[in-house]
């Protein structure tokens, strides 16, 4: 079966690959030659991850989904949240996202974050979302060098290795983008 990725970050596809089932075949946008950027205008993850996958969706008519993800730190109300890959500006620069959020949290106790993925899924022209997931702190400083983005400072509840200490198989058994699709996955199997 074949699934629309609406992606351009291959770090995704590699990580998605590891968990389906091989009898569904995803191609993300890159393999199609979509080169346009979606633009994320909503203000919630939800919001963001319908509109990629309607904007795929139109364009192909073929089953598709779509995620955001975002980190979520108690101690800034939910920020940077839906605006993670831009915490730092425009250029989505991952050490420099990293770096103002540490400065932001510098001298606090409370280090509560959690990781969410939010996937948008449009399956024979019906809309689903499904939810995940995973609770843990910010580090005092990175460490790691595995995974991408926020992994170096994030250290999941009941470890004390970042997810950036973890190989990928590790990380996808507790990772939030896992286990939303593991309801995918459940979804398409019924």
């Amino acid at each position: 079966m074949e699934l629309i990725f609406g992606t351009h970050n291959q770090n995704k596809v590699i990580e998605i690959n590891s968990l389906l089932p091989s009898k569904y075949q995803v191609k993300s946008l890159n393999e199609l030659g979509y080169d346009a950027e979606i633009d994320e205008t909503g203000t919630t993850l939800e919001e963001n991850a319908l509109i990629k996958v309607r904007t795929i969706y139109k364009t192909y008519k073929k089953n598709s989904f779509a995620d955001d993800s975002g980190l979520e730190v108690a101690a800034m109300d939910g920020a940077p949240g839906v605006y993670s890959a831009r915490y730092a500006g425009f250029e989505k620069n991952a050490q420099k996202n990293m770096d103002k959020l540490l400065g932001e949290l510098e001298g606090s106790k409370n280090r509560k974050a959690q990781f969410r993925t939010v996937i948008a899924l449009i399956f024979n022209g019906k809309e689903i979302l499904f939810e995940g997931i995973v609770k843990g702190k910010i580090a005092l400083q990175p460490a790691g060098t595995e995974g991408f983005g926020y992994d170096p400072i994030f250290v999941p509840e009941n470890n004390t290795r970042t997810f950036a200490q973890m190989n990928l198989s590790e990380k996808n058994r507790i990772s939030h983008r896992s286990r939303a699709f593991e309801k995918l996955i459940e979804f398409l199997k019924s």
